[in-house]
């Protein structure tokens, strides 16, 4: 996996997780104050590995590390509009 694959995977990842902590903000307290969270798509072994190999990196930095492993994403929703009216105009 490129680098820039793995930062698009990344950010993918990090969007949905700040979602995820909006909506379940009592996980924010399990969350030490500047630990570096590492993102563990159980789903994707490459990004996995290459996370993995990040965390590795700052424990050995005597970093605080927090892993948040994550087993699937949902399908993204195609369209956020509910149930929209189309109307042909005859004139305004």
């Amino acid at each position: 996996m490129n680098p820039q694959e793995m930062a698009r995977k990344n950010l993918v990842l990090g969007i949905e997780f700040d979602k995820y902590l909006i909506e379940h903000p009592n996980l924010i307290e399990k969350i030490p104050q500047g630990a570096y969270v590492v993102l563990l798509p159980e789903y994707d072994p490459d990004l996995f590995k290459a996370n993995m190999r990040l965390a590795r990196k700052r424990l050995k930095e005597g970093e605080k590390v927090v892993f948040v492993r994550v087993g699937k994403l949902a399908p993204p929703p195609k369209s956020r509009l509910i149930r929209p009216r189309v109307e042909v105009a005859e004139s305004v």
